[in-house]
């Protein structure tokens, strides 16, 4: 990780996540017509269940993503999958690496808390994000979630292996 940013696990109602969640779903009406309408409850992002992570560099929150235990969502052979939510970075510190590394920070604290598969939902209109699944070993996997029978919905998932550091 480098030195200048600093990733710290935060409350999903912390000041700074607000923040950063205001400023994800102004951009999903941009790119989508309207925020995002999934169910989140900040309980769901609390050890055990979950974790939330907020990213700073020069004390500034410039990303931030998370992750929650999903009972419910069986793929890849899963028995305990977890979700990613909310992972985004700030415009201004785009192009940089950020959102590489807390996607392995988020693999990293959802294999340690026992997960065994990562999973997560995007869209069309997020072709980066598409890319940097993929380019990250995700594969695409069955739809599930609130946007599963959307056309533009994507969902991607990754076997979370025992012996990744």
């Amino acid at each position: 990780m480098p030195a200048d940013l600093r990733i710290d696990q935060v409350s999903f109602t912390h000041d700074d996540a607000r923040l950063l969640n205001k400023e994800v779903q102004a951009e999903y009406v941009v790119r989508y017509g309207t925020p995002d309408q999934t169910e989140m409850d900040a309980a769901e992002f609390e050890t055990p269940v979950g974790a939330f992570y907020v990213g700073y560099r020069d004390g500034v929150p410039v990303t931030m993503g998370g992750w929650r235990f999903r009972p419910d969502v069986s793929r890849l052979g899963s028995e305990r999958a977890v979700e990613v939510k909310r992972m985004y970075v700030a415009p201004t510190a785009r192009r940089g690496g950020l959102a590489r590394l807390m996607l392995a920070h988020l693999e990293a604290t959802a294999r340690t808390a026992g997960a065994d598969v990562i999973v997560l939902e995007t869209g069309t209109a997020q072709p980066e994000a598409m890319a940097l699944y993929e380019s990250a070993g995700y594969e695409r996997i069955e739809n599930f979630g609130y946007y599963r029978r959307y056309p533009d919905n994507r969902c991607y998932g990754r076997v979370l292996g025992a012996d990744e550091v």
